[in-house]
């Protein structure tokens, strides 16, 4: 099991930019994979990019393609979410999430499938 813990939401204008932190603590290795969720009220949680620690492959949702970059620090055990050109859709609570499996690459766009959760970091874009 590892620990998450997020920071770095807060209030910004349409067209800003704003980068999430995810820092982990515990025993992770390269089969993790690190993801960003979001929730905006009423909406279920949907996945907004991933990476694999072990070679660093992403994905992004569609809705955030070309404007959300995924990275990973191995050196400071940090995840990042540097978001740019924020829309006012992207109003949300962020989670960090990781999970991993034994010898497989772990990808999955279901939060359910992710075991360990930063508490959540509010991002509100003013329009």
């Amino acid at each position: 099991q590892v620990q998450l813990v997020d920071s770095g939401g807060g209030l910004v204008q349409a067209g800003d930019s704003l980068t999430l932190s995810c820092a982990v603590s515990g025993r992770i290795d390269n089969w993790y994979t690190m993801a960003w969720f979001r929730q905006a009220p009423g909406k279920e949680r949907e996945i907004v990019a991933d990476i694999t620690l072990s070679d660093s492959r992403t994905s992004y949702a569609e809705s955030v393609r070309g404007r959300f970059s995924i990275s990973w620090d191995d050196a400071k055990k940090t995840g990042y979410l540097q978001m740019n050109g924020l829309e006012s859709d992207d109003t949300a609570v962020y989670y960090c999430a990781a999970e991993r499996r034994d010898s497989v690459t772990f990808r999955s766009p279901s939060p359910f499938e992710y075991s360990n959760w930063g508490q959540g970091t509010q991002v509100t874009v003013s329009s």
